[in-house]
């Protein structure tokens, strides 16, 4: 979540590669959170971690179309756990850096994005991101704060 710059007391940018497995990443915001990043291939196990869950990242890479199918199934999955149904859900288009991105108008398309928005109980933010640049950070870090703000 940091970008090259070093965004401030996040540190630098880890080594983009795709997620096996599961990581866990502590951040300070306003308060100390905890974010469990489970990769894609791990989705059958996903619903085992929903009752710890207060919100979701849902990344997907939209500089590869051929992952848009399983990602949108991954994506109605999630959407439709019942212990997800008033989690507020955050979908980052990533790797808005390469040549070959797909932008936030297609990609909004081809997952029936506003299909997707208009049946789910959820509050649902699109943010597109560059995880090698930083773009869109902030805008994940504002969300998060406003979503995990303290309810005391």
């Amino acid at each position: 979540l940091s970008s090259k710059e070093g965004a401030k007391g996040l540190g630098e940018p880890p080594a983009t590669l795709p997620t096996v497995g599961t990581n866990l990443t502590d951040l300070l915001l306003q308060r100390k959170i905890t974010i469990r990043e489970l990769g894609g291939c791990m989705g059958p196990i996903w619903p085992s971690y929903y009752g710890d869950c207060s919100a979701v990242l849902f990344m997907i890479d939209a500089a590869n179309p051929t992952q848009v199918a399983s990602s949108c199934i991954q994506l109605l999955s999630l959407l439709s756990a019942e212990q997800l149904a008033s989690v507020s859900v955050l979908i980052l288009f990533n790797k808005i850096d390469l040549p070959c991105y797909m932008s936030l108008v297609e990609m909004k398309s081809l997952f029936r994005m506003q299909d997707i928005v208009s049946c789910a109980t959820q509050s649902i933010t699109m943010v597109e991101t560059s995880a090698r640049d930083g773009t869109g950070l902030p805008d994940v870090l504002q969300w998060l704060q406003a979503t995990l703000r303290d309810p005391s």
